[in-house]
């Protein structure tokens, strides 16, 4: 087995059987990876949609566990514990994969044999539609990823979301997996980044790691949900991740970080004025408000 595809779900119900078909139906046909469903705590019906979806779809090497320590770090490292493949891809539970998703990842392995860890592009798919206030730096939080329009190392710092990203399980092991000090979502409490430790720790051993936009899923972004209160919570779990990450590393590092996220917010605010003068202010606050919550998420 090469691949095995790691999801982890918590109350995606609606969503989960999209994600799983996405898969079923690769042009790499089934026997090139396996899909590893873990259960974060879901109190929906997750479990009775993924077995109506499995009788329905009978093929192929699908899993379903559980993991009952909340969090997407404990999730994954438990779908990864399961794995047989000698590469871990993490996919969200409510992205579809397009349809070379896996031919694509396996051409990226062949022709690069010497990378462990990359990622691909991530498109929102606004339901029902984009709203007016939404820019390019606030999708970040809703999963909007486009590093390049060619494969290329990441530079500067840059690494891939963990909706889509993919690394060899020899040095995913060698690293400890993710660090659960870094869950994600915990009730309502967000303490993001751990993607982005993963992989300094990977870059940190000397390893460039990689984006292919041709490895690309798309991501549902239910706009109704994109309240004031959910943005803070992402946003804020940005800041409250780096808190946790930097202060690991130092004092210093932590009121560097400070700095940089002060600086952030005073272009921010520049870019906030741009908006309004080029005749979109419904952009502009939403683009300060972010560097805002991110910075209480790093000071709180």
């Amino acid at each position: 087995m090469l691949i095995s595809i790691v999801i982890c779900s918590y109350n995606r119900a609606s969503y989960i059987g999209d994600a799983l078909t996405s898969l079923y139906e690769q042009s790499s046909g089934l026997d090139h990876f396996e899909a590893i469903i873990v259960d974060n705590n879901s109190t929906d019906n997750t479990t009775e949609v993924f077995n109506a979806w499995r009788a329905s779809h009978p093929l192929g090497n699908f899993t379903y566990t559980t993991e009952t320590q909340q969090g997407a770090s404990y999730a994954r490292n438990t779908g990864a514990k399961l794995a047989k493949g000698t590469w871990l891809c993490f996919m969200d539970d409510d992205a579809v994969a397009t349809e070379h998703y896996v031919k694509n990842i396996i051409r990226h392995i062949q022709d690069q044999p010497f990378i462990v860890g990359f990622g691909g592009r991530i498109i929102p798919k606004y339901v029902p539609a984009e709203p007016k206030w939404m820019s390019y730096y606030v999708s970040s939080l809703v999963g909007n990823f486009d590093y390049a329009p060619t494969a290329c190392a990441f530079e500067n710092g840059k690494y891939p979301l963990e909706s889509n990203m993919i690394v060899s399980k020899a040095i995913y092991d060698q690293i400890g997996g993710f660090n659960t000090a870094l869950p994600g979502v915990v009730g309502t409490l967000r303490i993001g980044g751990e993607g982005k430790e993963l992989f300094f720790k990977i870059m940190a051993l000397g390893h460039a790691i990689y984006y292919d936009p041709a490895i690309c899923v798309h991501h549902v972004v239910e706009v109704k949900k994109l309240t004031s209160e959910y943005m803070y919570r992402v946003a804020s779990g940005i800041g409250r991740g780096e808190k946790t990450r930097t202060k690991t590393i130092s004092q210093k590092a932590y009121l560097l970080k400070i700095v940089e996220y002060l600086f952030k917010l005073s272009a921010s605010v520049l870019l906030g004025i741009k908006y309004a003068l080029q005749g979109t202010p419904a952009k502009s606050w939403p683009v300060i408000q972010f560097r805002i919550d991110a910075l209480k998420g790093l000071l709180l």
